[in-house]
């Protein structure tokens, strides 16, 4: 049984008779006076696994139901749950609950990824405390301890994803080392080096010097840093002049084997050809034309050092030049740097050569001078551009299928602007390192001849006789692949390709991916990619792009500075699904958004106010079994009609925001409707003017629209209800559109409700707040109106006046100050709201303010409405 509750590790199991307690006191009639999130969302989930509902072959009629799903990105199994996790995990179970209540077998493919680099870290990071290195126990024994620590504590996030109310079917779940998943890297690979799209070669690639190894451009952060741009005099060879260069990195002029120039720039045409001396070491080195050289960068003429930096590599194969490696795989200057700088760090080595620049007087100026320096995200250490022997794959073939895929809309992207980025970045596709110098993850399916080291791709040690020397004796390539490479294959891997199972055959492509727009290019791509290849066919439909979330100042959440949040306390602080209402409230597809702490809280008060107001729809007597709904059967029909008539409204508008992937929009409907209409208005007319019946069936209907976004809470008052049957397999019925009549119901009611304010208004501002009698002149529901705004109505004397389009005899007084209040009232808020809509349209105003301005703005001409005409 996986039942989670809080402890003083993190979550821990609840006993089964304690779930059983927990479960028995949702069946009771009365809900608690207060909701504690904690109280129930522990025995809820245990009763949505024990339904089997997550698994779509187990949900009833599942034979007839249309297929739905979606495959979870897959969390680092090192990790804890963050909040772009839990962005993610909601708007998935959103979808997922949604589809389910709407009849389809939707299935979400849970799972977790290996993550090669970061497990290995951690893991290292254990055995240096007990002054054990991975070298010194070897491969299998390190092996087995990163299997142990897998084991005891990477099933946390797992824990932590269930905490959030993720409705997966766990009896699917994946993590990218099992069997199956090994099994299809493996199929993937020896398919790609038999077509000719895996080779090996040298190529410059980002190398980490503190985990010796290359990574993804993923792994690399780049940060703006403060540096000196040095100009360094290169003596043409001819004594004709001489070339001034520009760089950040004089280190690796050591390795020039060019001095580079813009074809079109006529400062340098006279030397293209000729040779320069390279000062320090006195090697001549050719001057050549190239356009990929910024002639507004420095003076216009740049160092090639081909092994050190990926855009001077693709220039030396251009022009055919010599690479020189000066900077070795522990970031220390090699013996091409020459005797004098070898083993030096490369800041060492760049004190030194200046210092040697300026001896010898080839050191022209230097300048200040603001750069991108590239880092490794794990190490935090500077990111060494080097000449490395990796396994790539040939991407361009692969891009190609990928870009018709796009272009015939065989995808739609939400928002549609990623489409064009996506398309951009694989027409641009550079071949893709898979090997890492880990040794965590997939190994490698190479082998190599002992004596004559030819590749021999294969499962197993290939048994055969090496083809060009006949050796029968092979080693295994140490590398492992990029996690990505596994990644890749995730959304058909998982349903189990490469054999032809009924899943894979039912299920994909899957339905929807959802993601940030940060992995677009390194997980999203790669998956469109393979998917063409090896199923010749999409991964998805469609693909949903969320921003990432932004800390309170709209910076970038820090975990190392202080500035992030932990979604699993803030859950048991504010509840579940506080957290998940938060994260899709005031947000957008594909757009960045700013979370705090007071954000979760406010989504708590929300989760009250919906307990409260379902404690009073409870605590009411039992209805019919069938009411007529459609009569609206009470004396105060007005008001039936009409809240029948907006939830008919807001089950449509719902549905559509749903399907179009606007999640805030859909959460803003049923949040008005709660707070505005059902609380403020229907409930209070209801106190007046019972109509239990149709108060269920609103109810009943609200938390059906309302559950894929609050899932906790609104099982909770189900069970508490007495249901038997799951509020979460629900019928999520088609909806429909408003009748006339219904639409006549909607504008009358919000006459009558314009009417209820304006006479309050009128009691407060104009009688003092005192007792207030007055006079109708037109044939109104008085008895119902006094009872709302505690307003008289008896035959008297005084002057006519209209509120709300009706007509009412009043005091003098009482007239002459309402009348003076609402002018007054009226230019405070003109005047206002051009404050706020001034603000909302200032450029420079942060977002926060200029979205909070639009709202206050929005709220500014909703009062004047209801003040009326002058």
């Amino acid at each position: 049984m996986s039942v989670f509750r809080k402890g003083a590790e993190g979550n821990q199991v609840v006993p089964p008779d304690r779930v059983l307690k927990l479960s028995a006191t949702l069946l009771m009639r009365e809900l608690a006076k207060t909701y504690n999130p904690n109280d129930v969302e522990t025995p809820i989930y245990e009763r949505w696994e024990r339904s089997g509902f997550f698994n779509p072959d187990r949900l009833p009629k599942a034979k007839r139901r249309k297929p739905f799903s979606i495959a979870m990105p897959p969390p680092n199994v090192t990790g804890d749950l963050h909040l772009g996790h839990a962005l993610d995990l909601t708007t998935q179970d959103i979808l997922t609950r949604f589809h389910r209540m709407r009849g389809d077998a939707a299935l979400w493919i849970p799972g977790t990824d290996h993550a090669g680099i970061a497990t290995q870290i951690m893991v290292e990071r254990l055995l240096r405390e007990g002054g054990i290195s991975r070298y010194q126990i070897g491969r299998e024994t390190f092996l087995r301890h990163v299997w142990e620590w897998k084991k005891k504590y990477g099933e946390r996030i797992v824990e932590q994803i269930k905490r959030l109310g993720a409705s997966c079917d766990w009896s699917r779940e994946h993590f990218t080392m099992d069997p199956a998943l090994t099994k299809a890297v493996k199929t993937a690979f020896l398919k790609l080096y038999d077509d000719g799209l895996v080779y090996r070669g040298e190529r410059v690639v980002h190398w980490c010097v503190a985990d010796r190894t290359g990574i993804s451009d993923l792994e690399v952060d780049h940060r703006q840093e403060e540096g000196t741009l040095w100009y360094v005099r290169y003596e043409l060879a001819d004594g004709t002049g001489q070339i001034t260069v520009a760089t950040v990195r004089p280190e690796t002029m050591l390795g020039d084997t060019a001095v580079a120039v813009h074809p079109d720039d006529r400062r340098f045409r006279a030397a293209v050809g000729k040779s320069v001396v390279l000062p320090i070491t006195g090697r001549l080195v050719p001057v050549v034309a190239d356009a990929a050289v910024d002639p507004l960068f420095g003076s216009g003429a740049v160092k090639v050092t081909p092994a050190h930096d990926s855009a001077d590599f693709d220039i030396a194969e251009r022009h055919h030049l010599p690479r020189l490696s000066v900077v070795g795989l522990d970031g220390r200057m090699t013996k091409e740097a020459g005797d004098e700088f070898q083993g030096l760090t490369t800041l060492q080595c760049r004190e030194r050569v200046v210092e040697k620049l300026r001896e010898i007087g080839a050191l022209e100026r230097e300048e200040p001078y603001t750069h991108s320096v590239a880092y490794c995200s794990r190490s935090n250490t500077v990111i060494e551009p080097l000449l490395s022997e990796q396994w790539f794959v040939k991407t361009k073939p692969l891009a190609a299928k990928a870009l018709r895929a796009l272009r015939a809309k065989k995808i739609e992207i939400v928002p549609d602007r990623f489409s064009n980025l996506l398309v951009r970045w694989l027409d641009h596709i550079r071949d893709w390192n898979i090997s890492r110098q880990l040794w965590w993850g997939h190994r490698l399916p190479i082998w190599y001849c002992v004596a004559c080291n030819a590749p021999v791709a294969a499962v197993k040690e290939p048994v055969k006789r090496c083809r060009q020397c006949g050796n029968n004796a092979f080693r295994q390539d140490e590398d492992t692949l990029d996690t990505w490479f596994s990644s890749g294959l995730w959304t058909f891997s998982t349903l189990g390709w490469p054999e032809n199972t009924r899943d894979l055959r039912r299920f994909h492509p899957t339905s929807v991916l959802g993601t940030g727009w940060d992995i677009l290019f390194f997980w999203v791509a790669r998956m469109i990619m393979f998917s063409l290849y090896f199923r010749k066919e999409v991964p998805f439909k469609t693909i949903y792009i969320h921003g990432l979330v932004l800390d309170e100042r709209g910076k970038k959440m820090s975990k190392s500075k202080g500035t992030g949040i932990d979604p699993i306390p803030m859950a048991w602080k504010y509840g579940t699904d506080a957290i998940r209402l938060s994260l899709v409230v005031g947000t957008a597809p594909g757009q960045d958004f700013r979370m705090s702490e007071q954000k979760i809280a406010g989504q708590r008060n929300f989760c009250n106010k919906l307990w409260n107001v379902s404690r009073y729809v409870l605590a009411q007597p039992t209805p019919p079994r069938r009411p007529p709904l459609a009569k609206g059967g009470s004396t105060g029909g007005v008001a039936d009609r009409w809240i029948l008539a907006r939830l008919t409204e807001l089950h449509a508008r719902v549905t559509d925001h749903l399907k179009r992937f606007q999640f805030s929009l859909a959460i803003g409907e049923l949040q008005q409707f709660l707070w505005a209409d059902l609380a403020d208005w229907y409930i209070e007319i209801h106190k007046a003017e019972k109509n239990t019946s149709l108060l269920h069936h609103v109810l009943r209907h609200y938390l059906i629209l309302l559950h894929p976004f609050a899932p906790y809470i609104t099982e909770a008052i189900w069970m508490a209800w007495g249901k038997q049957k799951l509020l979460m397999i629900e019928e999520w019925r088609k909806p429909k559109r408003l009748t006339a009549q219904q639409k006549k119901s909607v504008r009358v009611f919000q006459r009558f409700r314009r009417l209820v304010v304006g006479l309050r208004n009128l009691k407060i501002h104009g009688a003092d707040n005192r007792e207030l009698v007055i006079r109708s002149a037109s044939a109104i529901n008085t008895r119902l109106l006094s009872q709302l705004t505690g307003v008289g109505f008896a035959q008297t004397q005084g002057l006519g006046l209209t509120v709300a389009g009706q007509s009412f005899v009043v005091d003098q007084a009482v007239r002459e100050r309402f009348l003076a209040w609402l002018a007054r009232e009226r230019r405070r808020l003109e005047v206002y709201l051009k404050q706020k809509q001034a603000l909302a349209s200032n450029s420079k105003a942060p977002d926060n303010i200029r979205e909070q301005a639009l709202r206050d703005a929005d709220e500014a001409k909703h009062r004047l409405a209801e003040l009326g005409p002058e």
